[in-house]
């Protein structure tokens, strides 16, 4: 089931994708379940939002391609390393990723991101995909210069808009059989089948939830494949992963 996050009519909503309509529901299906109103939006008249806001937080996967750990000049990381990105950097399809005025080196990361739907501590990797609600699509975005200068991740990848994710969740998505692809201005950048990670969706699972409780609505990113690269103002990005369609961002640096 495909589910988005919208406005329309000045209200914010939840909506079962059906064809080019939305089905509106009575609530968030992650705590009110999918019961419908009777009412049909068309999505061409809707503005989709980020699907899901994190109550707590982004947990991040870094390295988890091999060519990515590669072109970073690292090797593969023996388990999954975590860092986090703070709910505020979450925007959603359409919004601008806004450049710092503190880098001058800011770069994408075209990533599968699993929503968490249930409160999730130490769960087995055969237990843990109960705990998803779905998967979306995600873009890491990330102060290169920054990451480099300060030896730690918090400030390159925290700024607001730089975890863009949407356009929606798919609560049956089948990952093993998808590819993502980035493009910057309709130019292919990174590539690759979602089966080339390092460390699987369960894996990833069990060990966050090893460290820290995972809250329902939390966004979990599952790393990104090897092509890496700059992006500028007035640049625009697009994430896709099969079934999952295609998460659009323009790029922008503020003036002064």
């Amino acid at each position: 089931m495909k589910i988005a996050r919208f406005s329309h009519d000045n209200r914010i909503a939840f909506g079962i994708v059906d064809d080019d309509d939305l089905v509106v529901l009575t609530g968030d299906p992650m705590f009110a379940g999918y019961d419908t109103t009777g009412e049909r939006v068309p999505i061409a008249d809707a503005t989709l939002l980020a699907p899901s806001i994190p109550r707590s937080k982004v947990v991040g996967v870094g390295k988890n391609y091999r060519d990515h750990a590669t072109e970073m000049g690292t090797a593969v990381p023996e388990e999954p390393l975590l860092f986090l990105k703070p709910n505020t950097s979450v925007s959603g399809p359409g919004d601008y990723i806004v450049l710092p005025k503190q880098s001058q080196r800011v770069e994408f990361e075209g990533e599968l991101a699993i929503v968490i739907g249930t409160i999730t501590k130490n769960v087995t990797e055969e237990k843990a995909m109960e705990h998803v609600f779905g998967f979306t699509i995600a873009n890491d975005v990330t102060a290169r210069d920054l990451q480099k200068s300060d030896g730690q991740w918090t400030r390159a990848k925290g700024f607001d808009s730089f975890c863009p994710i949407g356009p929606i969740v798919d609560t049956e998505f089948d990952f093993p059989s998808a590819e993502i692809v980035t493009r910057v201005n309709g130019v292919v950048k990174q590539q690759a089948p979602l089966t080339d990670m390092v460390h699987d969706v369960e894996t990833i699972i069990a060990y966050a939830s090893s460290v820290f409780t995972l809250l329902p609505g939390d966004i979990i990113l599952t790393g990104t494949p090897a092509g890496v690269g700059p992006i500028e103002n007035g640049d625009t990005v697009e994430v896709e992963i099969t079934g999952l369609g295609i998460l659009t961002n323009p790029v922008v640096r503020p003036r002064g």
